[in-house]
């Protein structure tokens, strides 16, 4: 029998002692009249006098996080809302019954607590507890250091131990919440309606990647989960939502990192009569506020650097791949550098020469994507404070509206916050036959092995023959945005329950049935 199934079956013992207490082993509920982070609030400046004239009566519910006896008395402490609160139980105040109660109760079980409060020879805040309730008992242990795991994974399998044990980890959920809660308000406020699209698709589309397959047995169809909402969210602009957004779970059939879940939550905005340039603006803004409402302050850290989301800098792709060109490479490109193919293969073979690790590049791709490829070769690490990166090759932009000079570039941005991408918008491409052709073109990348092309979509097409305003559109990942706004590392520490590799169940009890519990 292994160490949890032995626990398991002395707590279950345990369970039917208490029963035979005369207590309920699962009691429906407990009125309780205040909860602890309420009773933290408003009574932790109080002196021991003021709490004994008028003597504060409470009624507290929580999940016991340290316990010990001291004969006929002993102190635990309740933890709710993520605060704790001591809790004093002796037996001429509970009675026999209560301290025999209190005697079997284990780490992590879960009790309501009646009686007043009152502070300890050291000052503490504590509940002088007059009756006990037992409410829920915890069959397993709980770790005595959670940190020290040596399996991380666990820490992702188990979540429900890890909020327990880690108030951290409770704090980063709390977070990504306010997250939300901001940017809602900040759209709400300024007139966006938000909405829910599909998310099972005909036709995957609105993103480069490669989806997930399922089928739909009544109507006999193969449908995929999404990658994106854009193209339905784009739909509704044309049918007069002028300001919409989704808050949503996407889903990309591509590796796991520290920065990629295969499932993940995406902001995705669009405005009628704007552009990408009033899409930069509105980002700033929103950004900046979420980190307020979240921190306080418009600054955090993340891996080891204090990020402003106070300050902005824009810079062109191209600015970009000339501001961060490597010395051992030079002299830096010039503009003129980006315009032929066969200067872009001469940029690259420089590059190459003098820099490690190589970028990859296949002659037989448009020049735009080798751009494309550069600047993530030599920029992207470099952009730790917030910043713009926009006019984005055509060739990578299937959905995004020409530059007004240039055919070869598109209105395109994308957010970089701590060596992150985190978002990416477009003025919205709304010319149907230019939309039909861009699509051909990814249906030719397609045949040549690219997996992550667009797919032609004919009815999209024919709602944007009906007529899309000049629009700005934009997505922006919540996970990647909460992990820098909380200092988290990887993207699983910012995802409740993150996808991990099956493990084999685990047995907790033994074969043998265990005895009937009283009732």
């Amino acid at each position: 029998m292994s160490f949890e199934q032995n626990v398991y079956q002395l707590r279950q013992e345990k369970l039917r002692q208490i029963e035979a207490l005369g207590q309920q082993a699962y009691p429906h509920k407990f009125e309780f009249t205040h909860a602890v982070p309420q009773i933290l609030a408003e009574y932790t400046d109080k002196t021991a006098e003021q709490l004994e004239n008028p003597r504060v009566e409470v009624k507290v519910a929580g999940r016991i996080i340290s316990i010990r006896l001291q004969g006929k008395a002993g102190f635990a402490h309740l933890q709710q809302g993520g605060q704790r609160l001591q809790v004093y139980v002796k037996l001429d105040f509970v009675g026999e019954k209560g301290f025999a109660l209190y005697k079997l109760l284990d780490l992590g079980d879960h009790i309501g607590v009646r009686g007043y409060l009152f502070r300890t020879r050291t000052g503490e805040l504590t509940i002088h507890a007059e009756e006990l309730t037992f409410l829920s008992k915890d069959l397993l242990p709980l770790p005595e250091k959670w940190h020290g795991l040596t399996d991380v994974e666990l820490r992702y399998r188990q979540r429900y131990v890890d909020l327990i044990m880690n108030q951290d980890v409770r704090e980063v959920f709390v977070k990504r919440s306010k997250i939300v809660q901001s940017i809602r308000r900040f759209l709400d406020t300024r007139g966006y309606v938000e909405v829910e699209t599909p998310m099972m698709q005909p036709i995957p589309g609105g993103a480069a990647a490669r989806p997930f397959k399922t089928h739909h047995n009544t109507l006999d169809v193969d449908l995929y989960l999404r990658i994106a909402p854009e193209l339905y969210l784009k739909r509704l602009v044309v049918g007069g939502l002028e300001r919409v957004y989704e808050i949503n779970r996407n889903f990309r059939n591509e590796g796991i990192s520290t920065q990629h879940n295969p499932e993940f939550t995406m902001l995705e905005f669009y405005q009628a009569y704007a552009d990408f340039r009033d899409m930069m603006q509105l980002t700033e803004d929103m950004l900046k506020q979420a980190a307020l409402d979240v921190n306080g302050t418009t600054k955090s850290t993340f891996n080891g650097h204090e990020i402003d989301f106070g300050a902005w800098q824009r810079l062109s792709m191209r600015e970009a791949i000339i501001q961060y060109w490597p010395e051992a490479a030079a002299p830096k490109p010039e503009v003129a550098d980006f315009a032929t193919h066969e200067s872009v293969e001469r940029l690259v073979k420089r590059l190459n020469a003098n820099h490690t690790p190589h970028m990859p590049y296949d002659p037989k791709e448009p020049a735009g994507k080798t751009i494309a490829a550069m600047f993530e070769a030599v920029a992207e690490e470099h952009l730790i404070q917030p910043t713009f990166i926009y006019e984005f090759p055509v060739a990578i932009s299937p959905l995004s509206k020409n530059k007004r000079d240039e055919a070869d570039w598109v209105e395109r941005f994308e957010i970089f916050v701590g060596g992150l991408e985190i978002g990416n918008a477009f003025s919205e491409l709304n010319d149907p036959e230019e939309q039909r052709r861009r699509f051909e073109q990814q249906l030719g990348e397609k045949e040549r092995g690219d997996e992550e092309a667009h797919a032609m979509d004919e009815d999209y097409i024919r709602a944007l023959s009906y007529g899309l305003p000049p629009t700005g559109g934009e997505g922006i990942g919540i996970d990647r945005l909460t992990m820098l706004l909380t200092g988290s590392r990887s993207i699983r520490d910012v995802i409740l329950f993150p996808l991990l590799r099956p493990q084999a169940p685990q047995e907790l009890v033994s074969e043998e049935p265990a005895p009937p519990a009283h009732k």
